[in-house]
């Protein structure tokens, strides 16, 4: 019994030894990001008043090291995702919200069952929508080394749209990656893309009519076709090459148009009424990812319409849940 309290009491002192460290080198951290916002003409006024009660998160760095992207099977993550109680949520939202749905739609001419998927895989219909300080979340994620240069930016851009008096910084709670609202934008689409709808001389992400316009503008702007294609799952060929199979979200490379690719396609007359002339791409979302994963099962061919989703969020599995949800809707609607 005396070992084990020594052995416990050991580990105490060496995990608050690290904890103590991390935080000198976190404060250090603050002030060296406080030189940096200065040189990005942010007022001195923001920066400590914004940063002043910004701690560094340990969550925040474990849920970035232990994403579902990154070990679940692509038939688990959709399944998940585009669940019937999903789709009746999608539904509900929809009834409850039909004027401004229909309005924005027919503005931007973006499917109003794209939007319903977005908004309810990213935050549940705005039940999620996160809880975590996002001040300190991104702060922490610029503090650590893996993705720093991209969420100092992030955080540089939020401090910016503080100190314009564009966005409240005592609302700022959601995602621990720092997304926030109803469709979990980062600052730097805040900043592009968002939209003060209702005309209030405010940017609310969290009120359904400044974030479904927002989210409508961005995906216009990204050049969303809604007469077009997202994905159709297919049966490969062993003959196909294993340049032609995708397995990664940050770049889909060697596409080809779909007529090039029908002769690796088993079931290619499932897409006979798809013009040939499209160029295309072929994923493989396990490979790589799940181990002893098949290398072509299973498959996708996918268009513009895809690519566009991984510009929302850059997950291969990601993507695909949002057009089959959104057809899931589209089916019930």
């Amino acid at each position: 019994m005396k070992k084990i309290n020594l052995l416990i009491l050991v580990y105490i002192i060496l995990f608050s030894n690290l904890f103590a460290e991390e935080n000198l080198e976190f404060l250090k951290w603050k002030k060296d990001f406080k030189s940096l916002a200065l040189s990005k003409n942010i007022s001195e006024k923001t920066i400590d008043k914004v940063m002043f009660n910004v701690k560094f998160l340990p969550k925040v760095i474990e849920y970035d090291r232990y994403q579902p992207e990154f070990y679940e099977d692509t038939k688990t993550y959709i399944s998940k995702r585009t669940s019937k109680k999903k789709v009746k949520s999608g539904i509900d939202f929809y009834k409850n919200n039909k004027n401004l749905i229909n309005e924005i739609e027919k503005k931007y001419n973006i499917e109003k069952e794209l939007l319903l998927s977005l908004m309810g895989i990213e935050t549940n219909y705005g039940a999620y929508i996160g809880k975590m300080d996002i001040l300190s979340s991104l702060s922490t994620l610029s503090f650590d080394k893996r993705r720093s240069e991209f969420f100092t930016k992030e955080l540089l851009i939020l401090l910016e749209l503080i100190d314009k008096n564009q966005i409240d910084y005592e609302t700022l709670y959601g995602s621990w990656a720092g997304a926030f609202g109803f469709f979990q934008f980062m600052p730097s689409t805040i900043k592009k893309y968002a939209i003060d709808y209702n005309k209030d001389n405010y940017i609310d992400l969290k009120n359904s009519i400044d974030a479904y316009a927002s989210a409508s503008n961005y995906l216009k702007k990204m050049g969303w076709d809604s007469s077009s294609h997202c994905f159709y799952r297919i049966d490969l060929n062993k003959n196909i090459k294993n340049k032609y199979l995708n397995v990664s979200a940050k770049k889909l490379i060697n596409k080809k148009k779909l007529s090039y690719f029908k002769k690796f396609i088993k079931n290619h007359e499932k897409l006979n009424f798809i013009d040939e002339n499209l160029k295309v791409a072929i994923i493989t979302p396990d490979k790589d990812i799940i181990p002893d994963a098949e290398t072509l099962n299973p498959a996708y061919v996918v268009f513009d319409n895809y690519e566009i989703i991984l510009k929302w969020n850059r997950s291969l599995r990601f993507a695909l849940a949002v057009c089959t949800l959104k057809n899931n809707i589209q089916d019930e609607l």
